[in-house]
């Protein structure tokens, strides 16, 4: 006999609570489906902007160790062209513009 994962109950605003059924009833899912999703892209989100942040540190506080990456970057995915490839999940949270927004955790990582 399978068990019934435990559950719980959470207080959210009536309007909250409309916006999760609205989203579940378009997906044709379950709000706990709706919402367990919304955590995942939140944590992966937040995983990224994890790695971006250590990526500008080590620019920024090791310029040797972040030639080597870009040598090697170089090495794996061949010489940057004029307009930069950004991986799907990075979208957003690396940018390549001339001006920098130091509260954009995806500023310039590029240079």
């Amino acid at each position: 006999m399978a068990m019934k994962p435990k559950a719980t109950t959470i207080r959210v605003s009536v309007k909250t609570r409309d916006r999760i059924a609205a989203l579940a009833k378009k997906a044709g899912e379950p709000m706990t489906v709706i919402i367990d999703q919304a955590i995942r892209e939140m944590e992966k989100r937040q995983r990224w902007e994890r790695v971006a942040e250590q990526m500008e540190q080590t620019q920024r506080e090791d310029p040797q160790a972040w030639a080597d990456y870009l040598s090697e970057s170089e090495l794996v995915q061949g010489p940057r062209s004029a307009e930069p490839r950004i991986a799907p999940e990075w979208e957003g949270l690396i940018t390549f513009s001339e001006e920098r927004d130091e509260s954009d955790p995806g500023r310039d990582l590029a240079r």
